[in-house]
């Protein structure tokens, strides 16, 4: 019996100090992690968006779509602005939500598109982050072209073989985005008379 007790006593210890030494770790490496995600995520943005000269991690403006936040890190050059950029999140995809980057200029055309976050099927539903598959919505806006869905749905977007399901969710998400942005364009961008597509983002 007194055997029993020291046993589970010491198993008692040592999940203790287990436990201890974990919440310790998880308290170290949060926020180095959390600093290198969100550095990773303003390089995208920097990547996506149209050259610009400002700092796009403080010039930022929050709208809710009805969903949720969307925040739109706005991009100027020489204080006359030149893009955005803003994340959409697709909830139909294959393995669930989809979180996709899109950069655009003050036409609304995209200029960059970058996947964020999935749980898409490696080999087939993953190639969405392929730019064979992003760079075909390059150039694109709400108005062009007039119907924003996969060739198999009618539209002029090239669905991924075997993945016509990750293909569509990411097509509706970034027409649904560019609608949104449409919408709030004079509010994200403070006016700014509309330009011609770029056709690339980059600094």
């Amino acid at each position: 019996m007194k055997e029993t007790f020291r046993m589970c006593f010491v198993l008692t210890v040592i999940g203790a100090a287990c436990a201890a030494l974990m919440a310790f770790v998880n308290a170290q490496t949060k926020e180095p992690i959390e600093r290198n995600a969100g550095g990773q995520k303003l390089d995208a943005v920097s990547a996506v968006m149209p050259p610009s000269d400002n700092d796009v991690a403080a010039d930022t403006l929050v709208l809710n779509d009805g969903t949720r936040d969307v925040k739109f890190h706005r991009g100027t050059k020489n204080g006359v602005p030149v893009g955005a950029a803003f994340a959409v999140v697709a909830p139909d995809g294959y393995s669930g939500d989809i979180e996709i980057l899109v950069g655009v200029d003050t036409a609304g055309a995209v200029t960059g598109l970058t996947v964020l976050k999935h749980l898409e099927t490696p080999g087939l539903g993953s190639k969405i982050e392929t730019p064979e598959f992003r760079d075909q919505y390059l150039g694109k806006s709400v108005r062009d072209p007039e119907t924003w869905s996969v060739a198999k749905d009618g539209g002029v977007f090239k669905q991924i073989t075997g993945a016509t399901i990750s293909s569509r969710a990411v097509t509706n998400a970034v027409a649904a985005g560019l609608a949104f942005f449409e919408a709030h364009k004079a509010e994200v961008l403070g006016g700014a008379p509309a330009t011609a597509p770029s056709g690339g983002g980059g600094k």
